[in-house]
C-alpha cells in the first residue's frame, strides 16, 4: 500500500487511512506498507492490526528514526535504502492500493503503474481517492495519452475509485482472476 507519511495533512486522510485498515483485516489481508508510524502508514498499519491483520512493514535504515519504524509490526524489514524497500514492497505484494500522498506516493505509484503497463507484471493496481486529489494527474495522462505518449492500454493497467468498500473490491476481483480456477487446475493436473 502507498501512502502518506507526512504529518502535516488534515485529518480525513487519517481517518481514510483507519478505515482501510479496518476494512483490509476484515476481509483476512496482510498489509504491505512503508513500516513507519507516522501519519497514514502509522494509522492504517495500527487499525490493520487493530482488527486482527497481519503487518509487513518495510523502512530504510536511514528513514527508522526519522518515520519512527513501526516496531508494532508483524514483521518489520529494514532495507539499505529507497530502492531496496520499494524492491521488497513489490515483492511481497498481491496488489497495490493508493492512497493520497506526497511525491513519494507518486514515485511508487508510476513505477507500478509503468511496469504493469510494460506487462512487467499483472497484479491489480488501485487508486483510492474519495476528494480527487489525483484528478489533476488523471487529467494529464489523459492529455498525454492523446497526445500518443502513452500506450493504449494505460488506463487497463489501473482503476480510480471513490470508496473504500469499491477498492477492495476491484482489488480482489483483480486478483481472483489472476488466480487459476479449480477447473484450470484440474485440466492442468489431468494432462
Amino acid at each position: 500500500m502507498f501512502l502518506a507519511s507526512h504529518q502535516k495533512i488534515d485529518g480525513k486522510y487519517l481517518t481514510l487511512a483507519e478505515e482501510v485498515g479496518t476494512e483490509l483485516a476484515r476481509r483476512g489481508h496482510s498489509l504491505v506498507s512503508g513500516g513507519a508510524t507516522v501519519s497514514c502508514m502509522g494509522a492504517v498499519a495500527r487499525a490493520v492490526r487493530a482488527g486482527g491483520g497481519h503487518t509487513v512493514g518495510v523502512i530504510p535504515q536511514a528513514l527508522r528514526d526519522v518515520e519512527i519504524a513501526d516496531t508494532d509490526s508483524d514483521e518489520l524489514v529494514v532495507t539499505a535504502d529507497m530502492r531496496e524497500r520499494k524492491g521488497v514492497m513489490d515483492a511481497r505484494s498481491d496488489a497495490f492500493l493508493v492512497l493520497p500522498g506526497g511525491i513519494g506516493t507518486l514515485e511508487e505509484l508510476f513505477e507500478i503503474w509503468t511496469t504493469r503497463t510494460l506487462g512487467h507484471h499483472d497484479r491489480p493496481l488501485v487508486i483510492l481517492d474519495p476528494w480527487g486529489v489525483y484528478a489533476p494527474l488523471l487529467t494529464l495522462v489523459e492529455g498525454l495519452h492523446a497526445e500518443g505518449f502513452t500506450r493504449p492500454n494505460v488506463f487497463d493497467a489501473i482503476s480510480w475509485t471513490t470508496t473504500v468498500e469499491e477498492a477492495f473490491d476491484l482489488l480482489e476481483k483483480r486478483t481472483r482472476h489472476l488466480e487459476p480456477s479449480a477447473e484450470e487446475l484440474g485440466e492442468a493436473t489431468a494432462g
